[in-house]
C-alpha cells in the first residue's frame, strides 16, 4: 500500500521511530532503519515527527502522555482510541487547537466508516456547531 498512500498523501510515508514492548516480534514490515524508543513519551517528545500515531490503547498511562506529549510537541496525531477520547477528549482537542496541530480520530468513531471526514468535507459551506448521537461500532 506504499505506492498507494504516496500518491495519495502526495509524499513518502517513512515510519521514522517506534516505541513497543517486544522489538523482535514480527509486524509484517521491516522496522530495521526505524529508531527504536522504550518510552513512548520521550518518543514523542524528541523524536523526528510529522506525525504520532498512538496504538497503544487506554485512557490513561502512556496512552495518554504520549498523545499530549506529541502535540504540546507541534507534532500531528492520529489515534483510534475511543477510551481515551470519551475522557480526555476536549483537552487534547483544545492543545492541538493551541499548537496549530491535527488530532485525528477518524477511526475511533462510526466503527472506522469516514463521518467525520464526510461532515467537515459535505458540510463545508453549513454551520454545524454539534453532532450529538451514539456513533459506535463496537458490539
Amino acid at each position: 500500500k506504499a505506492t498507494e498512500l504516496t500518491r495519495q498523501c502526495g509524499r513518502d510515508i517513512i515510519v521514522s521511530a517506534v516505541s513497543a514492548r517486544d522489538r523482535k516480534r514480527d509486524r509484517g514490515i521491516d522496522l530495521s532503519a526505524a529508531n527504536w524508543f522504550d518510552d513512548p513519551v520521550k518518543m514523542a517528545q524528541t523524536a523526528e515527527l510529522d506525525v504520532f500515531v498512538e496504538l497503544i490503547g487506554g485512557d490513561e498511562g502512556p496512552a495518554r502522555a504520549s498523545v499530549k506529549a506529541a502535540l504540546e510537541a507541534g507534532r500531528h496525531v492520529v489515534t483510534a482510541n475511543k477510551a481515551l477520547l470519551a475522557k480526555h477528549g476536549v483537552a487534547l482537542a483544545e492543545i492541538a487547537e493551541k499548537k496549530g496541530v491535527l488530532l485525528n480520530y477518524e477511526a475511533a468513531v462510526a466503527g472506522g466508516i469516514p463521518v467525520i471526514k464526510t461532515m467537515r468535507e459535505a458540510m463545508a459551506g453549513n454551520s454545524v456547531n454539534r453532532v450529538f448521537g451514539i456513533l459506535n461500532g463496537t458490539c
